[in-house]
């Protein structure tokens, strides 16, 4: 029951962290280009949206980490 609960948590976080990772632009631009991330981008310091979209990939990484480890500790 645990497991499978950890499991599901660990594919849910899996996906947000690929969409928030596709949301950061890159030196190229980027998928966040095509929602309108082209104007933001034109001073030269990060705005407060791509300070906070980094944050938010830190945390979701972190619970990335945290049911990764969790799962090879209960699958020991």
């Amino acid at each position: 029951m645990l497991t499978d609960l950890i499991v599901i948590v660990q594919i849910l976080v899996a996906l947000i962290l690929v969409l928030l990772i596709l949301l950061h632009a890159g030196r190229g631009g980027g998928v966040s280009d095509m929602f309108g991330g082209a104007a933001s981008g034109v001073a030269s310091g990060s705005s407060v949206a791509e300070r906070n979209l980094d944050r938010w990939t830190i945390a979701v990484a972190l619970v990335f980490a945290f049911t990764s480890v969790a799962m090879a500790i209960r699958w020991q």
